[in-house]
């Protein structure tokens, strides 16, 4: 072990999170309706699949893109070369116009400030790396997506101070929750850097208020900080209320071009709202020209291809397409959404109510045998075990309240979704042990004895070795 670094034997990544269990358990055992039907169904991925056939249909229309020919020659040889990290002109351009379209183009966004990266992920830890030293810290209003536990903090070294908000409110985010956070984070002897927030929210699935807008604002400017708004869930608005970006708000308070205005930061990324997360394209737009310098300069450690580049440019350009897409896979969403909610409703399971994102935060705390974070995990285990289902339990997501689920609903046909709710449905009716069979009822009974582990709760410089000084 002595010839490895401190950070390849180290146990901060979160790969034991239940997060993450409940994926590996699926990888051994995948639902097909064919091959597999008594399989575990994967509901705890976030993707989007619903409009996979507009993208092969404009390809189909536009095959010059797909073979990246230009005027009916090739420029194979032109995109194989090697590129600088700056990226496609082209393609920042259609990315700038895109993210604007999608904002209503309510606002608009300078190429110039955006930074290439292959996807959110990277974009978030780039950040990270820019406006954080090890050991210092950044707030995040709970519940939150599980992987920021690695994405911001493994590499960086930087910490994760919890924001908590409840379900009395729609665990919105409130300015006595914010000073608690920064008063946490000031006891534990760490510097706050600033605030990290998803618009819209993953997990909750739905859109930051302007109320909570400004309460943000208002924090980072007292405090002399930075707000990372994360909106790579800005497309996946469904219903009312519409989505609101930061950079709105900024222009409301007439807060462009002002010191506050540098300190605020978006991420994105197509992942989500085109579905095309193995493209891995990803973006960080910054009003601070250091910053834009620094993360444009870290970029070359995960650039996007630029064949990806050049397809996505003559994609995001076609302004038709754009506009349809956008339209078609928000009513897309919202009768997926519709499905899901119902067929919750039927077997007797809430959900928070939500209007955005690919999931909905489901409350199961009556299914609990006691209000603990040790009832929800015998509920998570007999859920994935039993039922067959991979679902994202609440204690993964920071959630301070046991019993909630989160529950994706995008990436699968409309006949495994009936599957699975028709599984959940037959779990809450009855006892769920005689339909088990004796080897899975064995597992089960050994997995009681099995404590998922509590890396969510740490904070990651307390498995850190003291330096050498």
């Amino acid at each position: 072990m002595g010839l490895l670094s401190r950070k390849a034997t180290c146990n901060t990544h979160g790969q034991d999170s239940s997060y993450f269990l409940g994926w590996e358990e699926y990888e051994k055992n995948p639902y097909d309706d064919i091959k597999n039907p008594d399989g575990i169904i994967q509901m705890g991925l976030a993707e989007n699949q619903l409009s996979f056939d507009l993208i092969e249909s404009w390809l189909s229309k536009n095959p010059e893109a797909a073979n990246f020919e230009r005027e009916g020659q090739s420029i194979f040889r032109e995109l194989a070369l090697f590129q600088d990290y700056h990226g496609l002109p082209s393609f920042k351009n259609a990315m700038a116009d895109f993210m604007s379209e999608n904002r209503g183009n309510r606002v608009s966004f300078d190429p110039k400030k955006l930074v290439l990266t292959a996807g959110a992920t990277s974009a978030n830890e780039t950040l990270m790396f820019c406006l954080a030293d090890a050991g210092d810290a950044f707030l995040l209003p709970t519940p939150y997506y599980p992987g920021f536990d690695r994405d911001l903090k493994w590499r960086t070294g930087a910490e994760i101070v919890p924001i908590q908000c409840t379900s009395a409110n729609g665990f919105q985010i409130t300015k006595s929750a914010l000073e608690e956070a920064y008063e946490q984070a000031q006891k534990l002897h760490l510097k706050v850097k600033g605030v990290l927030i998803t618009n819209p929210s993953n997990p909750l699935g739905t859109t930051t208020t302007r109320t909570e807008l400004n309460h943000l604002l208002d924090f980072v400017s007292r405090k002399n900080i930075h707000l990372i708004s994360d909106e790579i869930y800005s497309g996946t608005v469904f219903t009312s209320p519409g989505f609101i970006s930061v950079m709105e708000v900024l222009k409301e308070k007439k807060l462009e071009n002002t010191d506050v205005s540098k300190r605020v930061h978006i991420v994105y990324s197509l992942s989500k709202d085109l579905g095309l997360p193995g493209f891995r394209v990803g973006v960080i737009y910054s009003n601070d020209d250091i910053v834009v310098d620094a993360a444009t300069k870290m970029s070359s450690f995960g650039l996007i291809s630029s064949q990806t580049q050049y397809l996505l440019s003559a994609l995001l350009s076609d302004k038709n397409f754009t506009q349809n897409y956008l339209k078609e896979n928000q009513i897309r969403l919202k009768k997926r959404h519709a499905k899901l909610v119902s067929g919750l409703e039927a077997a007797g399971v809430e959900c928070l109510k939500s209007n955005a994102g690919l999931f909905c935060w489901v409350d199961m705390r009556h299914l609990l045998s006691s209000n603990t974070f040790e009832a929800e995990i015998e509920l998570w285990k007999k859920i994935v075990y039993e039922v067959k289902l991979n679902i994202s339990p609440g204690s993964s997501c920071h959630c301070n309240e046991p019993g909630w689920f989160r529950v994706c609903f995008a990436n699968m046909s409309e006949e495994t979704l009936k599957v699975a709710l028709n599984r959940l449905k037959m779990f809450v009716d009855g006892p769920s042990s005689t339909s088990r069979s004796q080897s899975e009822h064995q597992r089960l009974k050994s997995l009681r004895k099995m404590k998922v582990s509590n890396w969510v709760f740490r904070l990651s410089f307390q498995d850190r070795e003291p330096e050498e000084r």
